[in-house]
């Protein structure tokens, strides 16, 4: 039995690696077999991959350079990772995919939606999210948000208009491909967030056969 993909997807600062914490803990508690990961990252050579994209340093980076170094990360992590775990019948529960991509480059660099959906499509061989978890909030709270946490990394410092357009970009997204999303809204209190995650997540898994 093929397991379920779903990823997480929202602006930075969103909630979504705090979501992605008490899932694991729900879903432990459930026995599902299940796996957390993220993007760009979740293997080896991703990582490597992540630190060029974020690092401050890299100002130089063409925004050509920076989708096909997301969709190198992404391959390597399709064929090494999620698709492994799904042929062993679990839960892949991934923060960003490709929506991120057609997002930030495709949109936010100005790259185009179709040419950075192409390469992408060659990286995934065609994998799709079973479910997309769309955390819904304007960046000019969550990114301020984050940084104040945190600091930030190279894209996270792009600036507000940027991240503005990338904002704009996923609401322009989820109407092209509404397929299989959700969207939470993250201005609720952590507790509501959660509940709408868990709600959607009982559905799929149900749906799924993962659980009765």
């Amino acid at each position: 039995m093929r397991g379920l993909f779903i990823t997480l997807e929202g602006p930075d600062g969103s909630g979504k690696s705090t979501v992605i914490k008490l899932l694991s803990t729900w879903l432990k508690e459930k026995n599902v077999e299940f796996i957390t990961t993220r993007e760009p990252g979740g293997t080896n050579i991703g990582e490597d991959i992540r630190k060029i994209i974020l690092d401050k340093k890299n100002n130089s980076m063409s925004p050509q350079t920076e989708a096909l170094l997301y969709a190198a990360a992404r391959s390597q992590h399709v064929s090494e990772k999620i698709l492994p775990a799904l042929k062993e019948g679990k839960v892949v529960i991934c923060e960003r995919f490709v929506l991120s991509s057609l997002a930030y480059q495709g949109i936010g660099r100005d790259l185009g939606i179709d040419e950075v959906k192409k390469i992408n499509d060659f990286a995934t061989m065609g994998i799709e999210p079973d479910l997309i978890l769309f955390f819904n909030v304007n960046p000019r709270y969550s990114l301020k948000r984050k940084t104040i946490r945190h600091g930030g990394d190279r894209l996270e410092k792009e600036g507000e208009n940027f991240h503005q357009k990338v904002y704009e970009g996923y609401l322009k997204l989820l109407k092209i491909y509404p397929k299989n999303v959700k969207v939470i809204d993250a201005t609720s209190t952590l507790e509501e967030v959660f509940y709408e995650v868990k709600e959607s997540m009982k559905n799929i898994l149900k749906g799924g056969g993962i659980t009765k």
